[in-house]
């Protein structure tokens, strides 16, 4: 007998057909899969269980969220915030901060500092308002005054041959010129019972008021100042024609009329202005005026009847003046006669202003109660540095 013929006798001998071994062979699988299933399920209860265990037993109820970003300067903004609303001066007292001359905070230097937030919010604030703080020259100096050296002259130079000798080329001029630093102080005021409100926010508060007067303050002094505890403005220098032009004085172009812009060919005075600046100064020059001059200049066409005066179709930019930007300060002079109603230059090179980083902060409770003062302080200054990057317009026949 062979083997297929002993396997097919045992076949019979069992009494199954082929569809029932089938049928046999799949109910043992599905009763094999589904124990499989249900140890799958109690594992994964099993772990679901631990996880919520686990986020019991480390939940904290009413936990705010944390911040993504680490706080380098928390201890000094909660210090600063604690001294604002109470007067508590224990942890600035305490606290070290970086920086020269900058190793603690006491009250014996005049005040404590601000937190940078907070200060870095006021100086941002100054240089987002229409000052000539946003085209000059700002430097951060650590001492009383800041130096700037300026060649305003050229080295000289010859062409040079085999046989002849070279002679001496001359010799460039460089002069000193010291800006001293003058404290720019604020003083606002604010009811105690508003500082105790924990959502009163005082830092964003007091970083605005200081900002408004600061600007105030600024503004008038980089275009008017005299010098004297003050800048020295703009407009502090002697005046001269552009034609007799001498370095330490500011030259002008005259607007054709005794008292008000010429009658006929109006905007002829504003391209002499542009084009007597020098070409090096001119490639950054920006024009200095107020509203009410700004409002007169709009008007201005050129001989072919356009505007010289261009909107800005984005936000943020300032509009132009014969492609040049315009910068709309209110401390500048109306249109008047003699006056100088608009400047036009490089500021960035023709006007610096030196300031120290820190603002100080002294509370005062007692000297207007209710109410408690906030004396704020800082120090700053600003000159002309170059005479030949600034030139004005003057309301004036020549």
């Amino acid at each position: 007998m062979t083997e297929r013929e002993s396997r097919a006798g045992e076949g019979l001998s069992q009494g199954l057909t082929p569809v029932a071994e089938v049928k046999t062979a799949m109910t043992g699988f599905l009763k094999e899969f589904n124990g499989f299933q249900n140890e799958v399920k109690q594992a994964l209860q099993y772990q679901e269980e631990r996880l919520t265990m686990l986020d019991r037993k480390t939940m904290t109820y009413s936990r705010p969220a944390l911040s993504t970003a680490m706080e380098l300067d928390a201890p000094h903004k909660k210090a600063f915030n604690a001294y604002l609303r109470s007067g508590d001066d224990d942890g600035l007292r305490g606290l070290v901060l970086e920086g020269k001359a900058m190793s603690t905070a006491v009250a014996a230097d005049g005040g404590y500092l601000v937190d940078p937030q907070t200060a870095d919010t006021i100086r941002s604030l100054l240089l987002s308002t229409s000052s000539l703080r946003a085209a000059a020259n700002v430097v951060q100096v650590d001492s009383t005054s800041f130096d700037v050296l300026i060649d305003r002259t050229e080295v000289g130079s010859g062409w040079a041959t085999e046989v002849i000798a070279q002679a001496e080329t001359a010799t460039p001029t460089i002069e000193r010129i010291s800006i001293k630093l003058h404290e720019l102080s604020a003083m606002p005021k604010a009811s105690q019972r508003l500082l105790d409100d924990s959502a009163f926010d005082v830092e964003g508060w007091l970083a605005g008021k200081i900002a408004t007067r600061f600007t105030r303050a600024e503004s008038g002094a980089f275009i008017n100042g005299t010098g004297v505890d003050q800048p020295k403005g703009i407009l502090l220098p002697a005046k001269v024609a552009n034609g007799t032009w001498t370095w330490g004085s500011l030259g002008y172009v005259p607007t054709g009329a005794a008292a008000d812009f010429a009658a006929t060919n109006a905007s002829d005075c504003i391209v002499n202005l542009v084009y007597a600046l020098g070409a090096d100064y001119r490639a950054n020059g920006t024009f200095i005026m107020n509203s009410k001059t700004a409002g007169a200049v709009r008007k201005m066409k050129d001989a072919d009847g356009r505007f010289m005066w261009d909107d800005s179709l984005q936000a943020g930019e300032p509009a132009r003046l014969m492609g040049y930007r315009v910068l709309v300060c209110e401390d500048m002079p109306d249109v008047a006669a003699n006056s100088f109603p608009i400047a036009f230059g490089d500021f960035n090179a023709g006007y610096t202003i030196a300031e120290r980083p820190d603002l100080r902060i002294l509370r005062d409770p007692f000297s207007a109660k209710p109410h408690v003062l906030f004396y704020a302080s800082k120090r700053v200054g600003g000159e002309v540095t170059d005479f030949a990057a600034i030139k004005l317009l003057k309301v004036a026949v020549s």
